[in-house]
């Protein structure tokens, strides 16, 4: 799948959402060189198209002047249904062709864990091989949440360190230093994040690594490598829409209230509303006392904070445009 906007507007050709194109497409109008971006997709099924979603829109909107074309991929190796390896056979392009499209940036997203160490993961050996490609044929590269964890562990042999519970909310972020990268970012730049993993500081400092963003009660946010390729790494998710973190969240109480996971899922941070939580907080005490799917038919009305949806949007539109014209440049 290839994706081609600029400042006027999006190709209408339709493959896997209104404004995508088939690859190889182009746009007759003389523009100026047209920055080609990867995104390799490694996300769940269920959260698949709302990923191509979230990225569509943060390049679009960070691109301003600059003409951008997109082209999807996914590692073969991350397991899928049928249908999703169908679909995506028929509008993804083959990672296999790489190679072939000269990218200036590629983005890789991090996958559901499924196995303990990331050593075990079905896809290691391809992402392996991604991070080495990468490294050698891109001007820049962002690594998203598991992927960032997954180049630090094989470029440098940093392991990820579990998490006690579940960081999940929305983190105020603090600067650590003058960047590029965070030219004019809000003053409360703020992210989303949802892992069960997380890599000191300490660790990434000692082999070379700027620390560039930080969280209270999130620790490391965003943080850089400059080799041949400048790697940028983040351990939130800038890219999620305002419900993503909701959509997690209540997946996670249904894999409780069927007995999939041990835990009861703690209120995503500072994203509820004040009224929202205490009624989650009743909602928990009664699924703890006994576990029903039912159950989840008595969740209380759902409202987030008013100053979520501009916070994160305003944050990853400038982390976006800025990437996208240090590539122009």
């Amino acid at each position: 799948m290839t994706l081609l906007f600029d400042k006027i507007e999006i190709g209408e050709q339709t493959s896997l959402v209104p404004d995508c194109a088939p690859a190889g497409t182009e746009d007759a109008r003389p523009k100026s060189r047209v920055l080609e971006i990867g995104l390799v997709n490694n996300m769940s099924d269920a959260a698949l198209r709302a990923t191509e979603r979230q990225f569509q829109r943060l390049l679009k909107g960070g691109a301003g002047e600059q003409p951008v074309r997109l082209h999807c991929f996914a590692l073969p190796s991350v397991p899928r249904a049928a249908a999703t390896r169908q679909r995506l056979a028929s509008l993804y392009t083959d990672v296999a062709e790489l190679n072939q499209l000269r990218l200036d940036g590629l983005i890789v997203t991090g996958a559901e864990p499924r196995a303990a160490s990331l050593q075990h993961e079905p896809y290691w050996d391809e992402m392996r091989a991604l991070i080495d490609w990468a490294a050698a044929n891109t001007r820049s590269t962002i690594w998203s949440c598991l992927a960032a964890h997954a180049a630090v562990l094989h470029l440098d042999g940093i392991e990820r360190q579990r998490l006690q519970r579940k960081c999940s909310g929305v983190y105020a972020c603090q600067q650590r230093g003058d960047d590029a990268l965070l030219a004019d970012l809000p003053a409360q730049a703020r992210v989303p994040h949802s892992r069960l993993n997380d890599l000191p500081a300490d660790k990434l400092s000692a082999a070379g690594y700027t620390v560039l963003t930080h969280a209270r009660g999130a620790g490391v946010d965003i943080f850089a490598r400059q080799d041949r390729s400048r790697f940028v790494f983040f351990q939130g998710h800038p890219e999620y829409d305002p419900v993503s973190l909701q959509r997690e969240y209540l997946r996670d109480i249904g894999r409780f209230l069927a007995g999939e996971r041990e835990n009861y899922p703690d209120i995503p941070v500072d994203y509820f509303d004040a009224a929202t939580e205490r009624g989650l907080l009743a909602f928990r005490a009664e699924a703890e006392a006994g576990r029903d799917p039912a159950q989840i038919a008595k969740l209380p009305p759902l409202a987030m904070r008013e100053d979520i949806p501009t916070a994160i949007e305003a944050t990853a539109k400038t982390l976006f445009s800025n990437w996208l014209t240090s590539l122009a440049q």
